[in-house]
């Protein structure tokens, strides 16, 4: 099959990132031709906002090129990832100009949300859900703390609400958990074409026995993650088992200011994929005390990969992906005084949180591994090109 795979890096690389570049070698070794067609948003740079926004709602450069590559490569499925800003919807249109199936990953819930997370104020928030104009978006400037760019999300989604793309130029949508479908249905996305197919891991890394005593935190810095709740829930701890933080952002300093203050804190700060599974060899457990809804959380199924259980807030995906004693433990997000109880039952009981480590590699080799995600990504496609064949387009 003739795939091409389209995404918009972030200025800071996530998760999407990795899943896209993991996708790609996914399909490619089994025998597919992927072309890749990517923008990067460290090039948002070069232009003002007219421009800017003009991009984001309809980008004509990328409709030529996405349409081109399609014409001249006999691509039969285009896969989007993230298209904000500088891909844009345009592309869908350029995809069906040409008869190919158009799938799309929601790897958040821009669609429904213009910053994607649904949370204000370190506060989950359904404001603009359901809204035909997500106008509360601009008012409490929630994309990039930026009333501007707020606007110009705001008026892109707007633009292809009216315009009827979601429904009419997209014939697969990818949701990552049941829980993150329910929330786009609740906000105005159609049932009728979203599929679940989780994220996975490649290769498999190896399960580990090996267990220094740690806890990691692995992800971005900011404040929607639990950061400041997981610290808080440390000094409480103190002294206690040591605590490796690792990735970067907004709360970087934060971050630097606790581990001065606590012994039990380690801030390691960005490392290579590589590293990142070394320190999953041998830690204890993995923390994930997120905030928001998080629509997945490849960390945590890293975290399954190598044998390892998660503490995780009940909230979200993670509440779905994490099962309470099993792969590992629940915490009310933001309350640090559970978080910290947690901790320590996890701290006090190893035995079973080793147990809980085995049946989390049970769960990736059953649920997230390579070879299940080619099936369901191969389902996902055949259905959308029976859609867009029925269509006649």
């Amino acid at each position: 099959m003739n795939i091409l795979l389209a995404h918009n890096y972030y200025q800071q690389a996530g998760g999407e990132d990795t899943c896209f570049a993991a996708e790609a070698k996914l399909l490619r070794d089994n025998g597919h031709n992927v072309i890749c067609h990517t923008e990067d948003n460290k090039n948002v740079g070069k232009f003002n906002y007219i421009s800017l926004s003009a991009k984001a709602i309809w980008n004509k450069q990328s409709y030529s090129k996405i349409k081109n590559t399609i014409r001249d490569n006999k691509i039969e499925v285009v896969h989007f990832h993230n298209t904000l800003p500088l891909i844009s919807p345009a592309a869908y249109y350029a995809a069906r100009s040409e008869g190919a199936a158009v799938v799309q990953t929601l790897h958040n819930y821009r669609l429904i949300c213009p910053s994607g997370i649904m949370t204000r104020n370190n506060r989950v928030c359904a404001d603009c859900a359901g809204k035909a104009v997500t106008w509360p978006a601009v008012l409490h400037a929630c994309y990039r703390n930026d009333r501007v760019a707020s606007a110009v999300v705001t008026t892109m989604l707007a633009t292809h609400r009216a315009l009827g793309t979601w429904h009419k130029k997209v014939d697969a949508f990818i949701a990552i958990t049941e829980f993150a479908r329910q929330r786009l249905i609740d906000g105005g996305v159609s049932d009728r074409l979203i599929t679940v197919k989780p994220n996975f891991v490649d290769p498999d890394p190896g399960v580990s026995t090996q267990s220094d005593g740690y806890a990691l935190f692995l992800g971005r810095l900011s404040p929607e993650k639990g950061i400041e709740t997981m610290l808080a829930a440390w000094e409480k701890l103190s002294p206690g088992m040591t605590l490796k933080v690792v990735g970067d952002g907004p709360l970087r300093d934060t971050v630097k200011n606790a581990a001065a203050r606590n012994p039990a804190i380690e801030f390691i700060g960005r490392v290579e994929r590589e590293q990142v599974f070394a320190l999953l060899e041998k830690c204890a457990f993995l923390v994930f005390p997120s905030e928001w809804y998080e629509t997945f959380g490849l960390v945590a199924i890293e975290a399954f990969a190598k044998g390892k259980p998660v503490v995780a807030s009940r909230l979200g995906a993670m509440a779905e992906i994490i099962q309470d004693h099993h792969t590992g433990l629940h915490f009310e997000p933001g309350d640090v005084q559970d978080l910290a109880e947690k901790i320590r039952w996890a701290a006090d009981h190893a035995d079973e949180m080793q147990a809980y480590g085995r049946n989390a590699r049970d769960t990736y080799l059953e649920k997230y591994s390579a070879q299940k995600n080619y099936a369901a990504l191969m389902a996902i496609y055949a259905s959308a090109l029976q859609h867009v064949s029925a269509l006649g387009e």
